[in-house]
């Protein structure tokens, strides 16, 4: 395919850029819709002229229609967005890039969507639909516990997982590792209730403290409640999971000055079921919490980490140090590029 874009770019070199540009104002519009002409060549960083051009052509084609609140995809635009998604993967070389990145990291699938975390929430939804459509592709049918974490990035990719997901499956969601001490919409229950939801599907809930001390620790795993639940994560065939800053998350968790002064000192970067690394993967700090540990991912099937955004490119590279090689790594360009470049080391 990419030497048929040869041929074409070298008869016709402009043709490749016009499809381009207009794919990508296409998903700009579905990422921000209802978006004004000015924000949205803000975002695309071209100017408002020549977006003109680009938009009322493609508002002519039936593709686009405006309003007082902003331009928004038409149903025909929807279609034709979607229809140009592979094409466009070839065009842009993304299939390439996830090769290149699932080397890098040494694990043995990357998926790469469109666009920046950082720019727009809206990609955290993108990344949540390839999680989605990408996990009712590899599942088998039958039934399947899925232990998933916390966190801003995962309450949102659970709200676009779907009732195909369960088609031909019986899953229940339980939260894989304890309370967090976070807001309880981002708590690893909220989440698996979330997940359970969207897809019609059972979820059990783990209501387990975070810093408790190891007098109060151990007599809760005799708990039945807590025993049964644990069972279900420990024998779980599919975990999901963000990759987080580690600053950022360690003041999240209202974890004490002390604690994060000594995470600053030794240059913590990422943060993931409770482990804190460094860019090299070095383990700075764990959080003693009951559920699942990184060393026990090496015993499940399916492992899926998803995290978007250039500002978690650092994180992402440190964590892969540790992570099992069968993960599934879901990220946008904006991190993919800061990794294929170097820029994180």
């Amino acid at each position: 395919m990419h030497s048929d874009f040869a041929w074409i770019e070298t008869i016709a070199p402009d043709l490749l850029g016009v499809i381009t540009k207009r794919y990508q104002i296409l998903q700009y519009v579905s990422w921000m819709a209802p978006v004004g002409r000015r924000t949205l060549a803000e975002q695309m960083k071209i100017s408002e002229r020549v977006l003109r051009t680009d938009t009322d052509f493609l508002r002519h084609q039936g593709l686009l229609e405006s309003s007082k609140s902003g331009m928004v995809l038409t149903a025909k635009g929807i279609d034709v967005f979607h229809g140009l998604d592979q094409l466009m993967n070839e065009l842009l070389g993304v299939q390439e890039d996830e090769k290149r990145l699932a080397e890098i990291l040494g694990i043995d699938h990357c998926l790469i969507v469109s666009g920046d975390a950082d720019q727009s929430s809206r990609i955290l939804d993108e990344l949540g639909k390839c999680l989605d459509q990408t996990l009712q592709l590899i599942l088998p049918s039958g039934n399947f516990t899925i232990a998933v974490m916390g966190g801003t990035t995962m309450a949102r990719v659970a709200t676009q997982l779907s009732y195909k997901l369960s088609a031909g499956r019986e899953l229940t969601f339980v939260p894989a590792r304890g309370g967090v001490g976070e807001a309880v919409d981002i708590q690893a229950n909220s989440v698996a209730e979330s997940m359970a939801d969207a897809t019609g599907s059972k979820y059990r809930v783990l209501y387990v403290p975070e810093n408790v001390s190891a007098k109060t620790y151990q007599p809760l795993l005799n708990e039945p409640a807590v025993k049964e639940v644990l069972s279900l994560i420990d024998n779980s065939q599919v975990v999901i999971h963000s990759v987080g800053d580690a600053l950022v998350m360690a003041h999240r968790r209202q974890m004490s000055s002390d604690t994060i002064q000594m995470l600053s000192e030794h240059h913590a970067v990422a943060e993931t079921f409770g482990t804190f690394f460094d860019k090299d993967g070095r383990i700075i700090y764990k959080i003693p919490r009951i559920g699942l540990q990184i060393p026990d991912l090496d015993q499940i099937p399916y492992v899926f980490a998803v995290a978007g955004g250039k500002s978690k490119a650092q994180a992402i590279v440190a964590y892969m140090h540790n992570a099992p090689k069968q993960t599934w790594l879901i990220t946008d360009v904006g991190a993919a590029q800061m990794i294929l470049t170097g820029e994180t080391r």
